[in-house]
């Protein structure tokens, strides 16, 4: 726990706070949506339009926080954003008003994102990366751990009583936007733009990055587009004939293997290398989908999920510290921006294809293409050449 630092705690204990309001409500998100009359095509595409939506500001907001030297302004107006959202959602049953609401929630997300993982890697070194990244991973996680217990435990006593439960999730959120006021940024000098800076002009840096950075970027966007959401293993769940306390149990048991998992994991990359480390992440991922896709009992989609949760905690944080490593050190959030940015905009495909792919041809179809186009994803990378800009050339990339 050395090399976890001040910096880094609070980071991941607001991220874990803000992650005990979202995940109070990520769970039944998709059960209140079909209680209002949202579709699943309606929610995939309203998940994925979210996403495309707040998609480039990521890389716009990364790429200032690049230009102007400064990290924390980001990442404060970012979790605010966030929580305000929440309770917003649920004040009018209209499709419209969820659409935007859901939006803004997302928007705050683009808002810190890459601000904040610059933020984390200023405060590591190229061979901690993993494991820094492992710990905010964990931390955060596990207030998704903390969230849907707590609306389990509400909805055991006030059954479908959603709306409150939704201005509950307000609370820890406000605790997240408060922590960050104890945070400190680091001095840097703004860079010199010439003709000003504009919208798109993080794009710019897709030509100015270092070959590797481009064909890693590649390979995690395509495994992005066919990535669908979450929402639609737990409408899965939900298929298979499990009521709202086995669906939310089934999260819970999720997000805590994947909080358990995050930081070894990370330690584990540091050593044996982080794209085998996320190539192993993929793997678990395809092997998951693959068995989504079967007609299984209860047990077996429960079990499935806890795997799911070995694979976000291989992959998730460690793409990130992988993408840092390659970037420059003054460029790291418009690289990581750039990347969340157009990952955003996969989702949209992803999601949306996901749940016409559902609704036309059934889960079983949709769960199977994603599992054979992640296959497609591991033989690209396995044939990637190792990154020279590894401080270990033995470890990989």
């Amino acid at each position: 726990m050395k090399h976890i630092t001040r910096t880094i705690w609070i980071l991941s204990v607001v991220s874990l706070f803000q992650d005990v309001c979202s995940e109070m409500l990520y769970p039944v998100l998709p059960i209140y949506l079909t209680s209002i009359g949202f579709s699943v095509a309606l929610i995939g595409v309203m998940e994925g339009f979210a996403e495309a939506t707040i998609g480039f500001s990521k890389g716009y907001f990364g790429k200032l926080s690049d230009v102007t030297g400064k990290r924390l302004p980001f990442v404060q107006w970012g979790y605010a954003l966030s929580t305000v959202a929440k309770p917003l959602m649920v004040l009018i049953a209209n499709p419209v008003w969820v659409f935007f609401t859901r939006t803004l929630d997302r928007l705050g997300k683009g808002v810190r994102t890459a601000a904040r993982d610059a933020m984390l890697s200023d405060e590591a070194t190229p061979e901690t990366k993993g494991k820094v990244f492992g710990f905010h991973r964990s931390m955060d996680t596990l207030g998704a751990v903390i969230g849907p217990v707590l609306a389990l435990v509400y909805l055991y006593f006030y059954p479908e009583d959603y709306k409150t439960l939704f201005l509950l999730a307000f609370l820890p959120g406000v605790l997240a936007v408060l922590m960050t006021f104890i945070l400190k940024d680091r001095k840097r000098e703004p860079k010199e733009v010439k003709k000003g800076y504009s919208f798109f002009a993080f794009l710019g840096y897709w030509k100015e990055s270092p070959a590797m950075y481009r064909k890693v970027i590649i390979g995690l966007l395509v495994f992005a587009l066919f990535n669908s959401s979450d929402l639609f293993l737990i409408l899965k769940l939900k298929e298979s004939g499990m009521n709202d306390t086995w669906v939310i149990g089934a999260y819970i048991l999720y997000n805590l293997v994947y909080a358990l998992c995050a930081f070894p994991l990370g330690i584990l990359a540091d050593k044996i290398g982080l794209k085998t480390t996320f190539m192993i992440g993929l793997a678990i991922f395809a092997v998951v989908y693959l068995g989504m896709s079967l007609e299984a009992g209860v047990y077996v989609y429960i079990a499935l999920l806890a795997c799911y949760g070995i694979y976000a905690a291989a992959t998730e944080g460690i793409a990130k510290a992988w993408i840092s490593n390659i970037a420059g050190k003054e460029d790291t959030a418009t690289a990581i921006g750039l990347y969340s940015g157009f990952q955003s905009i996969c989702a949209l495909l992803a999601s949306s294809l996901t749940g016409l792919m559902w609704y036309t041809f059934g889960s079983a179809v949709a769960f199977t293409a994603t599992a054979v186009m992640t296959a497609g994803v591991i033989v690209y990378f396995l044939l990637l050449p190792r990154n020279p800009f590894t401080p270990n050339p033995l470890k990989g990339a």
